[in-house]
């Protein structure tokens, strides 16, 4: 799995208001039911209201590269625009390691 965490700030309320629109046009689900997406939510940081966390887990590099190529980019690159949005990205690959099992509380 590969999950992009993606920070977008914004002023005003910008970074929120993406998200809620991207939520409410259907964008949002639209992504979430692409081939190979796993995970797409977003979260706003206590310590930081002008910001919002986008967490994006796909299967694999190619369910990426899918996506990338979709439609819904160019509408995310519209919103990303009328909401002036600056982005970060981090990129995690996920791995199983046993070790950590024991601090998880399941």
């Amino acid at each position: 799995m590969i999950t992009v965490n993606l920070y977008y700030k914004g002023k005003n309320g910008n970074a929120r208001a993406f998200a809620q629109e991207m939520e409410a046009s259907g964008i949002a689900d639209s992504i979430r039911a692409e081939e190979g997406n796993l995970r797409y939510q977003y979260f706003v940081p206590l310590n930081d209201p002008e910001t919002v966390l986008l967490i994006d887990s796909w299967k694999d590099q190619a369910a990426i590269d899918a996506h990338h190529a979709s439609p819904m980019m160019r509408q995310l690159a519209e919103l990303r625009e009328k909401y002036d949005l600056h982005m970060t990205v981090e990129r995690f690959i996920s791995d199983e390691y046993e070790a950590d099992k024991k601090f998880i509380r399941n």
